[in-house]
């Protein structure tokens, strides 16, 4: 049995879906233009102070300029509806962003760690910290704005890449923050290491928050399965339904803000095909109430008892070799 989603059913879904659609989009443009204007401060304020620490979070907010602009693209493709190429639709378009917002974040923190460990083997003088010391201070007020508007989009719309975004944003925050300390420490002691490491610090973050944005992204482009308890509930509701005998190879994923589930269902070999897919359609019926409309079913009709080559037989006896 295929999916029972008709064409209607489909064009129903993405009307209800505008306005999740509307602020994914609004969520990455306002990053942007964010990233932007704070890449241009603070390179401005580390050429006018010479920090490492600074030009470790203006190389952060460069790193988030060009993410931005991948979730920016990231979501558009996400939106485009399946088609004869794609037939899943082009939800991991979002863990493909994800995943390069990782990369870059990664790679801009291994070349902040070797600037940094440099500044402190040779240490230097800073200059103009009062604009340093404003200029964060307004980023740091800049950057948590836009994480209170994220988080409240992706409450919304379950996004993955502005998620990824809001991470983003959440270590552009603790950045800032260090920045900030970092610099308040070399103005009011003169203790010029409390700048590298304070960059060294961010650095270290920095490639935290990468691997956690990375393995989230994965979790999607490698069709990770949900997790063990959904899996149970998808099997109980199905096992509830009236005519179902028993499901096997139950197969589920992630695909940006869209769940799919497949199963093998059960039942008595004796029905008409009517009858059968009835019981087909209720227990799809069944799993999408479980899950937002975001949600596709398909169940593959068997006679109860059939014996064949099963894909839960290959799981069990990969995870016993």
């Amino acid at each position: 049995m295929s999916s029972r989603r008709s064409a209607l059913t489909v064009l129903n879904m993405q009307e209800q879906g505008a306005p999740g659609s509307r602020l994914r989009k609004l969520a990455s443009r306002v990053s942007l233009a964010t990233a932007v204007v704070l890449v241009v401060l603070k390179l401005a304020a580390w050429l006018a102070t010479g920090s490492v620490a600074l030009l470790t979070s203006a190389v952060d907010a460069l790193v988030d300029a060009a993410s931005s602009m991948v979730t920016y693209f990231g979501v558009r493709y996400a939106e485009r509806p399946p088609d004869s190429d794609h037939r899943f639709g082009h939800g991991k378009g979002e863990a493909i962003a994800s995943f390069t917002q990782a990369t870059f974040l990664a790679g801009a923190a291994l070349v902040l760690t070797f600037q940094s460990v440099d500044r402190l083997i040779y240490p230097a003088s800073l200059g103009a910290l009062h604009i340093g010391l404003w200029v964060i201070l307004v980023s740091l007020l800049a950057a948590a704005g836009l994480v209170a508007m994220q988080s409240w989009v992706v409450q919304k719309t379950g996004s993955t890449a502005i998620a990824a975004d809001r991470a983003h944003y959440l270590t552009d925050v603790a950045v800032n923050a260090a920045v900030l300390i970092a610099l308040g420490v070399t103005k009011w002691t003169g203790w010029q290491q409390a700048d590298p490491i304070g960059a060294l610090a961010i650095s270290a973050y920095m490639l935290w928050n990468a691997q956690r944005i990375a393995k989230a992204a994965l979790v999607q482009l490698l069709d990770r399965e949900l997790p063990g308890e959904d899996r149970r509930r998808i099997r109980k509701a199905i096992l509830g339904c009236e005519g179902a005998c028993n499901i096997h190879d139950l197969r589920t994923r992630y695909s940006g803000d869209r769940i799919f589930v497949e199963y093998h269902l059960e039942v008595d070999g004796n029905l008409t095909v009517a009858r059968g897919h009835a019981i087909g359609d209720n227990t799809e019926s069944a799993v999408e109430r479980l899950f937002s409309d975001m949600v596709e079913v398909t169940a593959h009709l068997e006679p109860f008892g059939i014996i064949d080559e099963r894909l839960d037989d290959r799981v069990r006896q990969g995870a016993s070799a």
